[in-house]
């Protein structure tokens, strides 16, 4: 069944397309939730200034994810963790202190962007991808470290 799209769906497509589907899906999701209706030439007209518009909104903000990704690239999270002697940490980093630590450099990264397959539980350097966008990706560096030696090392700096 061809319908029109009313509104952007995810992984279906965007407000003005006329996507097809399986008519189940049209006639008990997407038509009742308002975010799509019959292909007719009146609806399609009704929604051509809006799809232009929201297509201009895509462009920007496509060109501020790569703006994001080319100056996120390369960098380097330090994270702090409490750690024993052998390097392992009593828990672990995970998504969302890395992406506090780049919001703190002043990157605009959410928790989400940040892609682990599993929680860093070593001391050490690891590389991180970030998914800026669905084909957007950047590389970042996290260095894990524990807290007794960020401590130690700024009193060092302070009393030197």
């Amino acid at each position: 069944m061809k319908v029109l799209l009313c509104d952007d769906v995810e992984k279906l497509g965007w407000l003005g397309d006329v996507v097809e589907v399986k008519s189940g899906y049209a006639r008990n999701y997407l038509i009742p939730q308002g975010l799509a209706t019959v292909p007719t030439a009146g609806n399609m007209k009704s929604l051509a200034d809006e799809k232009a518009r929201r297509s201009a909104e895509r462009k920007l903000a496509r060109e501020k994810q790569e703006r994001v990704a080319k100056a996120v690239a390369g960098a380097e999270a330090v994270v702090a963790a409490n750690a024993n002697e052998q390097g392992h940490l009593f828990g672990s980093v995970t998504e969302r202190d890395i992406a506090k630590n780049l919001r703190d450099q002043g990157f605009e990264i959410s928790d989400t962007m940040v892609q682990l397959s599993e929680h860093i539980k070593e001391v050490g350097t690891h590389e991180v991808t970030l998914k800026i966008a669905p084909e957007l990706l950047a590389t970042i560096s996290v260095v894990v470290v524990s807290q007794d030696e960020s401590v130690e090392s700024v009193d060092k700096d302070i009393a030197g």
